[in-house]
């Protein structure tokens, strides 16, 4: 028996107080990962964009449409290999009102041409193709409304009033970490058929490949040129600068995070130095009999951080246990689900837990180091004198 294994079952000496440690530094330690995830969730989007798309908006506001026409002179932009357009929809599942999800009229030729991340089979991409009410939808969004191939949909519209009756004809799959699983995507020629003549043929966005990704930046002036001698102007960028735009808009809300999680590590270091404090003062006496039985002071030192280590192991694994059913199983699925359009991969990483880890061992030794300090500077006699 060494006396590191000695430290490890003194953490268990006082149970009740262990385990109100533990408790406690393991909701911390799940705090921060849900926190840190947050941010690398976000990041998802601007870390995984496709180099050869580019995002074509009204020059005003991004809510602004724009002139269907417009595609033909985007396509005619040299580099640009193909090109797309969608519009925003604004629907509800009668059933579920209070559920958000993304639904877009697309332009059916061509919108899977250009993001082939969004993989459908292609005998539901042909039925779709051929289909007016057709509509090929998310693999999370089918299985959160209970949606199947050959289902009959209604959504009822916000910005475009009334009941639309669709009919599922293919699930897509992402095979990027960057799509938003939870699509509605449908005709853009149902849409704007069934509009008064005055709405029609406005379009929300436009999207286009290109056949070399570093010229991205001279395409997209090329693209706003075009447009400059008109009523309507254009701005075009990279989907990459496009989404660190809109990560721009939550700098605030980022700051707020990183203040929250330095908190946090302070509450965190605050319960682990209590904890080992008390331990230390109950045991000062035991430590002087050791110092009498021949123990140097860096044994006992030792022996201190030792178990310091080892409360926070078991409250950092404790930590990192329950983050996975409720950070990842419960927040990171609610948010996939409703969210998709902001944050569509929300998972944990490797690295976020072995920071969370990492931190829990490292402030509970450090909150062990000045008790672990004083205790080693005792004599035997002052040690065995003290009573507690």
């Amino acid at each position: 028996m060494t006396l590191a294994s000695i430290a490890v079952r003194n953490v268990w000496r006082n149970r009740f107080r262990a385990l109100m440690t533990v408790l406690g530094v393991a909701v911390a330690v799940m705090a921060f990962v849900m926190l840190r995830t947050v941010i690398t969730a976000t990041n998802v989007a601007v870390t995984y964009a496709a180099q050869d798309r580019v995002a074509t908006r009204h020059k005003v506001s991004f809510i602004m449409q724009l002139p269907r026409r417009y595609i033909d002179t985007v396509r005619a932009v040299p580099g640009v290999r193909v090109a797309t357009w969608a519009n925003w929809f604004g629907a509800k599942e009668p059933r579920h009102p209070n559920d958000f999800f993304a639904s877009m009229a697309v332009d059916t030729d061509s919108f899977f041409e250009v993001y082939p991340e969004m993989s459908v089979a292609p005998a539901d991409l042909a039925r779709w193709r051929e289909d007016r009410r057709g509509a090929i939808v998310g693999d999370v969004l089918a299985n959160k409304m209970g949606w199947h191939q050959g289902d009959r949909v209604v959504l009822r519209g916000t910005i475009y009033p009334g009941d639309w009756e669709f009919t599922v004809d293919g699930i897509y799959r992402a095979t990027q970490r960057s799509v938003d699983r939870s699509q509605f995507i449908f005709h853009y020629r149902y849409l704007n058929d069934s509009l008064p003549a005055a709405r029609r043929d406005q379009i929300g966005w436009m999207l286009a490949r290109i056949g070399d990704p570093s010229q991205s930046g001279a395409i997209s002036r090329a693209i706003d040129a075009a447009f400059d001698v008109q009523d309507v102007q254009t701005t075009s960028m990279s989907e990459r600068a496009m989404n660190l735009s809109f990560m721009g808009m939550m700098s605030g809300l980022f700051t707020a995070i990183d203040v929250i999680s330095l908190v946090i590590l302070g509450i965190l270091g605050l319960l682990l130095g209590n904890t080992v404090a008390m331990g230390v003062r109950e045991r000062t006496q035991e430590y002087g009999v050791l110092r009498a039985l021949g123990f140097l002071p860096k044994h006992v030192t030792g022996f201190i951080m030792a178990e310091a280590a080892a409360l926070g192991a078991f409250a950092g694994l404790a930590g990192l246990a329950l983050s996975y059913p409720v950070v990842q199983q419960g927040l990171g699925r609610w948010i996939e689900e409703n969210q998709g359009a902001t944050i569509p991969y929300f998972r944990i990483e490797p690295a976020t837990l072995a920071l969370a880890f990492s931190l829990a061992v490292a402030l509970s030794m450090l909150a062990a180091a000045l008790p672990a300090w004083r205790a080693s500077r005792l004599t035997v006699t002052e040690a065995l004198r003290r009573l507690d």
